[in-house]
C-alpha cells in the first residue's frame, strides 16, 4: 500500500513541473568574451644572443730599450696614464758618458774635416797655374771628402747616444691603465734582451671577440636582411640589465678557423666610466639585420598541438577559426610568425579556455596589464563549488528519489531540517 501514495505523488510532481516549462527553451547564453590583438606586417630586427670575451682596444708592452740598473718606478700600478708620462727611471750615468764620448769625437771629425777643406781650396787654386800636380789635386779633394763623411758619421753616433739617453726615461707609449710592475727597483734590464717592466692597456673603448658558426652564418646570410649602416651590439651585464653604451661590429673574418668550425668576429664597445674590464666575458645581443613582412604574437597566444603550432582568430562574422602558423623564432617576449597570418587578424591573447574553432566569441582589445581572462576558478567558488553545496543540501540526484521518501513522509522532522550526509534519520516509532 506505501508504493501507491509514492507513485501518486511523483506523477503529480511531474505534471506540476510541466505546466511550469510551457514548453518555452531556455535563452541561449551570451557568447565568451576574448582578448585580441589585431596584427599587421612589420619590420622586425633580428637579434641574436651571443657570448663574446673584452680585449683592450689597444696594448702595448712597455720595455727596458737600453740596458741599465732600474732606478725608480713613477707611476702608481693600476692607475690610468696618459701618453708620454714617466713609467720608470734607469741609471743614465753610462748613457751620459756615452753622448759625451760621441760629442768629442765629433768635434775632432769636425776639426778634421776643417783642415781638409782648407788643404783642398788651396789646391784648386794652385792647380790652374800647375803650381802642384794633378795627384796632389786629387788627394787633397779626397781627403776633404772623407773628412766630411767622419763629420757625418760622428753626428749620427751622437744623436744615437742622445735617443739611448733618452730610454733611460722609460715613457708611457699609449693611454690607457698601467699594469703591474715586473721588475723591482735596483735590477739591471736590458742586458742582452729588451726587459719588460709593465703593460698599459686602453680600455676606452673595449674590444668584444665573438664568434659564428657556418650553420649560422649561412642562415643569416640566407633571411636576405636589410642593413643601414654599422650592425649595432648591446653588452648584458652580469645583474641582466644592458650596458648604456651600445656598440658597433667593425670586423667580421672570412676564414673559418679549423678548430672550430666558427667564423670570428669583433665589436666595438664605448667604455668612458670604465665599468667593464677586459677579459670578462659577456653576453651580447647583435641586431644582424631587419626582415620585413613578419607578424609579432605574444607568447600566450600561440599554442600547438600534435599538427603543430596555431592560433585562434576571431573573424569579421564573430565566429573563432584556427589558423596554423610557422613560428620563425621567440623575441623579445613574443613571437615572430614568417607565415599563416594576414594582415588585420584578431588574434586571441586571453580567454583561449572559453573560445573553440567555429564558436562564436566576443572580441575586445588585449589588456596585458589586465589578469588573465577564462581563468579556471578557484577550490570553493563559483560553479566548482556550486555540485557540492546543492549535495549537502539534500538536493536529489540520479538515483537517489528512493532514499529521500522516508524522509519527507516522517511526521516528526522539523521543517527543513534534512538529515545530514552519512546521518542516519530517526525512526518515527522510537
Amino acid at each position: 500500500m506505501s508504493m501507491r501514495p509514492r507513485l501518486i505523488a511523483l506523477a503529480a510532481c511531474v505534471l506540476v513541473l510541466s505546466a511550469c516549462g510551457g514548453g518555452e527553451e531556455p535563452p541561449a547564453p551570451p557568447p565568451p568574451e576574448v582578448g585580441v590583438v589585431a596584427v599587421q606586417p612589420s619590420v622586425v630586427p633580428l637579434e641574436k644572443d651571443l657570448v663574446g670575451r673584452l680585449a683592450p682596444y689597444r696594448s702595448s708592452d712597455v720595455r727596458a730599450r737600453v740596458p741599465g740598473v732600474l732606478q725608480k718606478r713613477m707611476y702608481q700600478e693600476g692607475s690610468d696614464v696618459n701618453e708620454g708620462d714617466v713609467l720608470f727611471l734607469i741609471d743614465p750615468a753610462p748613457l751620459q758618458a756615452e753622448l759625451g764620448a760621441a760629442q768629442a769625437a765629433l768635434a775632432q771629425a769636425q776639426a778634421n774635416a776643417a783642415n781638409a777643406r782648407a788643404a783642398a781650396e788651396r789646391a784648386r787654386r794652385l792647380a790652374p797655374d800647375n803650381f802642384i800636380s794633378r795627384s796632389d789635386l786629387d788627394d787633397a779633394l779626397a781627403a776633404e771628402r772623407s773628412a766630411n763623411a767622419a763629420v757625418q758619421s760622428a753626428e749620427s753616433a751622437v744623436q744615437s747616444a742622445r735617443i739611448n739617453l733618452g730610454y733611460a726615461t722609460v715613457r708611457s707609449p699609449i693611454s690607457g691603465r698601467a699594469g703591474k710592475q715586473q721588475v723591482t727597483e735596483g735590477a739591471l734590464v736590458g742586458q742582452g734582451d729588451v726587459t719588460l717592466l709593465t703593460t698599459v692597456d686602453q680600455i676606452d673603448p673595449l674590444y668584444v671577440n665573438f664568434s659564428l658558426s657556418l650553420r649560422e652564418l649561412e642562415d643569416l646570410r640566407g633571411r636576405h636582411l636589410e642593413t643601414a649602416g654599422p650592425t649595432k651590439v648591446e653588452v648584458i651585464l652580469q645583474d641582466g640589465t644592458i650596458y648604456e653604451h651600445a656598440g658597433e661590429i667593425d670586423f667580421s673574418g672570412d676564414v673559418v678557423d679549423p678548430q672550430t668550425g666558427a667564423v670570428s668576429l669583433r665589436a666595438t664597445v664605448p667604455n668612458p666610466d670604465r665599468r667593464l674590464l677586459p677579459g670578462a666575458y659577456v653576453t651580447l645581443k647583435a641586431t644582424m639585420g631587419r626582415q620585413e613582412g613578419l607578424y609579432l604574437v605574444p607568447q600566450p597566444a600561440l599554442l600547438r598541438d600534435a599538427a603543430g603550432a596555431y592560433v585562434l582568430v576571431v573573424g569579421q562574422d564573430g565566429m573563432v577559426a584556427r589558423k596554423n602558423v610557422t613560428v620563425d623564432r621567440a623575441q623579445g617576449g613574443e613571437w615572430v610568425i614568417s607565415a599563416g597570418l594576414a594582415a588585420g587578424d584578431q588574434v586571441i591573447v586571453s580567454g583561449l579556455q572559453k573560445a573553440a574553432p567555429e564558436a562564436p566569441a566576443k572580441a575586445v582589445p588585449w589588456n596585458p596589464n589586465a589578469p588573465a581572462q577564462g581563468q579556471a576558478p578557484e577550490a570553493g567558488a563559483g560553479q566548482g563549488a556550486a555540485a557540492p553545496a546543492a549535495g549537502a543540501e539534500g538536493a536529489p540526484s540520479e538515483g537517489a528519489a528512493a532514499p529521500a521518501a522516508p524522509a519527507a513522509e516522517a511526521p516528526a522532522a522539523p521543517q527543513g531540517a534534512a538529515p545530514q550526509q552519512g546521518e542516519v534519520p530517526a525512526n518515527p516509532q522510537d
